[in-house]
């Protein structure tokens, strides 16, 4: 199911939702559920701008022709529009192709709803959707061993919008980073300062094969051999590289509302107390030795160690209770960002959440693929115990925050995504954050230079050539794209339409002279574009992206 296109002022879309209900429980139509009743944006404008697949999915089910059903529906909806608000908005109902509805509007509801932008700005495209509902976004939580590599910058980038657009859609989010800072790495980090201490002073080591060998690993035994010397060579190494790892993120515009630490979490008490919480609901169990988490009554396909025959916790004990100090602070809705390597954890942190007595759905994994670099056409290998790795820093001090943000979103989270750096460097519409952010500053030239007075209400109808309608198309189209954006997790679609609207921006602005002859035209063109600004400038904060005014 694709999320459903709300509209800005949301009044348009319940109509018609509500009549395409109404047409089915007419129709007779058994078995219809919510989400076969869906307006989405035709992928082709040819096809209308609306369009549902009702008619299809229930084809399918009830093994009768679509085209039929589609048929049946349209001649009530027909009836319904009559006497509905809705029918100032919509001209046409057609059924199409193997069955889909497709609803074509009246040019005065474009019209409506440009003026709309013009009066509130952004706020006209923001929503309600969130209901203040209390969102914490957990992301990036890289172990403390070293610097952040590209895979960690993509979850960065990935997390820092989508908190950016549920604020936007009404949510109230957190960011939080879940500090690894106790454990085996910690010990084997402090072991590999160590033993480049001692090779720093002449002495012949054996460095074993797992331990970190990049080349911050000597500056921090350099560092620590000022320090006083009880220190403890791995908690002062993870100190270390977090103010390291806190100074990329600054850089790369992401800032964290808490960094919650294990270490703290294990001293709290809260783990044992979970696990006691658990074993009297019999969830928690001994067996061989070991203490389990039974969550293969939970959907996991086994149960799971939560204490290791030698009395040590394995990962899933401080999650159960990190994940169970997430409710209890008050959140209703968990997004957590992995890894691929992380996927396998999926249903036993389910399991958690469930037996903590919370639906299942109020948690959300999304699993954020691996990032290659390219350079010279060649991809940069990585290895993050070796230190061979392209990090977060370097991309920064080549491309700038605003390119290599924008080119970490380029993709589906759920997609390997190729970063190529000498294309994120060039100033030329092959480098697709530069096209759009030229797109942003030419109409801030526009609007600089123009000297025609402006009005409070200037003649939108006007707009009437196939390229000017287009244009106010696409920009109306970003509440359908936040609204996606929300469905799926992921900010990547925000980048498709900045990608599309600067498209068609540039073919309206080599088609038409905004600044003409005819005053109320230019006036109305002038309003056009101003409203594409305020669209352009929406959608690249919300990624984390400048909008320069000019270039």
């Amino acid at each position: 199911m694709r999320a459903s296109f709300i509209p800005m002022n949301l009044t348009l879309h319940d109509l018609l939702v509500q009549h395409i209900k109404d047409a089915l429980v007419q129709c007779e139509v058994p078995d219809v559920q919510a989400q076969d009743i869906c307006l989405d944006l035709p992928t082709d404008s040819r096809f209308g701008d609306l369009s549902t697949a009702v008619a299809m999915r229930l084809g399918k089910r009830l093994k009768t022709n679509p085209r039929q059903i589609a048929e049946k529906i349209i001649a009530s909806l027909e009836t319904a529009l009559k006497t509905s608000p809705a029918g100032e908005c919509v001209r046409e109902i057609r059924a199409e192709g193997s069955g889909f509805i497709n609803f074509y509007l009246r040019e005065s509801y474009f019209y409506r709803r440009l003026a709309d932008v013009l009066q509130k700005g952004r706020d006209a495209f923001r929503s309600s959707a969130g209901g203040g509902k209390k969102v914490l976004i957990e992301f990036v939580s890289a172990n403390p061993t070293g610097p952040l590599s590209v895979a960690h910058a993509r979850q960065a980038a990935v997390g820092d919008s989508l908190a950016n657009i549920l604020n936007f859609m009404g949510f109230e989010v957190s960011r939080e980073y879940y500090l690894n800072d106790e454990g085996n790495q910690i010990t084997i980090l402090g072991d590999s300062v160590r033993l480049r201490q001692d090779e720093l002073k002449g002495r012949e080591v054996v460095f074993p094969g797992n331990y970190y060998q990049g080349e911050y690993i000597y500056d921090i035994a350099r560092v620590l051999a000022g320090q006083p010397g009880d220190t403890q060579a791995g908690d002062f190494a993870a100190g270390y590289i977090l103010d390291i790892i806190r100074r990329e993120l600054d850089d790369f515009g992401v800032h964290f509302d808490c960094w919650y630490s294990q270490k703290e979490l294990g001293k709290s008490g809260k783990v044992e107390q979970a696990l006691a919480d658990l074993r009297r609901q019999e969830y928690v169990f001994d067996a061989d030795g070991a203490v389990w988490f039974r969550s293969s009554a939970l959907g996991d396909d086994k149960d799971r160690v939560v204490i290791k025959s030698d009395g040590s916790y394995t990962y899933l004990a401080p999650d159960i209770a990190y994940h169970r100090e997430k409710y209890r602070r008050g959140f209703e809705w968990l997004i957590n960002l992995w890894g691929p390597d992380h996927h396998g954890y999926i249903p036993r942190i389910r399991a958690a959440v469930e037996a903590d007595g919370h639906r299942p759905e109020s948690l959300s994994v999304v699993i954020v693929q691996l990032a290659s670099i390219y350079r010279d056409g060649k991809v940069v290998e990585m290895s993050t115990r070796k230190g061979q790795y392209i990090t977060l820093r370097e991309v920064l001090d080549e491309v700038g925050r605003d390119a290599a943000r924008y080119f970490f979103l380029m993709r589906r989270t759920s997609s390997l995504l190729d970063f190529d750096l000498e294309t994120a460097k060039k100033e030329t519409s092959e480098n697709p954050v530069y096209y759009v952010q030229y797109a942003h500053a030419r109409i801030c030239s526009i609007l600089r230079n123009s000297d025609i007075p402006a009005q409070d209400d200037p003649a939108l109808d006007l707009l009437r050539e196939k390229e000017e309608l287009e244009l106010l198309r696409k920009v109306l189209q970003l509440p359908y794209i936040l609204d996606v954006c929300l469905y799926t997790r992921d900010p990547y679609m925000v980048t498709v339409y900045l990608q599309e609207l600067a498209e068609v921006f540039h073919k309206f602005y080599d088609s038409h002279r905004v600044l003409g002859d005819d005053a109320a035209l230019s006036r109305a063109r002038l309003a056009l574009i101003h409203a594409v600004k305020t669209a352009l400038a929406t959608g690249l904060e919300l990624l984390g992206v400048s909008c320069p005014e000019q270039m």
